[in-house]
């Protein structure tokens, strides 16, 4: 699963990263600031083409997207904060994701990501739950990475047509298994697309189920690197570089060796 990750490339790196040829009227009013504790809710960069006129080509475009998405039906929003991910092996099938899978596919720009892992060892925490200890994962070159998305608008029916928040734009990120390192941490991870693969699913001509099925393919092993980070991220008020530091030897929760 991707429940945080961090992101703090600007508009301007990523328009040179993903070749964008449009930013949305948001990005150019305010881009996002650097975030380094991205959690479910909050708005996100999204790489998309879409037409940027009736009836004109698709274009390349930079947007924000509200993290957590919610179908074109749904009666309510509130449902978009548990539809944070979709599982690779259905997302082509499930009633929620299965238009946008078909035409609505974005990249999710990202540093890393987060996931929680239980040592053996580790004491027990409030409540009698076990302590986990964070992981941040990240390209082992240290270069950015992006995330297959799919992304939704949504109307709110209680706004007038000409409210700027008549309509939500959401997303989702897509989940596979993890490669073998990782899946020590845990069995599930974004799933990280690769760049030979952006320009085919970002089209949205592409329609057909399997061949756009056949692009979620896990990255290549050892594309991605671990270390166990500060428990700091465990909160999401906690926001800053130091988030993404290798927590020292001593540090570490439990005695488990896992990098």
């Amino acid at each position: 699963m991707c429940g945080r990750y961090a992101s703090t490339q600007q508009p301007d790196d990523l328009i040179e990263l993903f070749e964008i040829e449009k930013l949305s009227s948001e990005v150019r009013e305010q881009a996002l600031p650097p975030d380094w504790n991205i959690a479910p809710t909050k708005q996100v960069y999204a790489v998309l083409e879409r037409a940027a006129e009736r009836e004109g080509p698709p274009v390349r475009q930079l947007r924000t997207l509200k993290w957590g998405l919610i179908p074109s039906w749904a009666k309510s929003p509130e449902m978009g904060a548990k539809m944070i991910n979709a599982r690779s092996e259905t997302v082509f099938e499930k009633s929620a994701y299965r238009k946008a899978f078909a035409s609505r596919r974005c990249l999710l720009p990202a540093d890393g990501y987060y996931e929680w892992y239980t040592p053996e060892t580790a004491p027990d925490g409030p409540k009698g739950k076990s302590r986990k200890q964070p992981f941040w994962i990240h390209a082992a070159d240290g270069s950015p990475i992006a995330f297959a998305g799919l992304y939704e608008w949504w109307r709110d029916r209680t706004r007038p047509d000409d409210d700027p928040l008549a309509w939500l734009w959401t997303c989702t990120i897509i989940t596979t298994d993890a490669e073998p390192d990782l899946a020590r941490i845990h069995p599930r991870m974004p799933l990280v697309l690769e760049k030979d693969r952006w320009d085919a699913w970002l089209d949205p001509k592409l329609s057909d189920t399997e061949q756009t099925r056949a692009l979620l393919t896990p990255p290549t092993p050892g594309l991605m690197a671990a270390y166990p980070v500060s428990p700091e991220v465990n909160s999401v008020k906690n926001n800053s570089p130091h988030l993404v530091e290798p927590l020292p030897p001593e540090d570490v929760l439990g005695d488990d060796t896992l990098f």
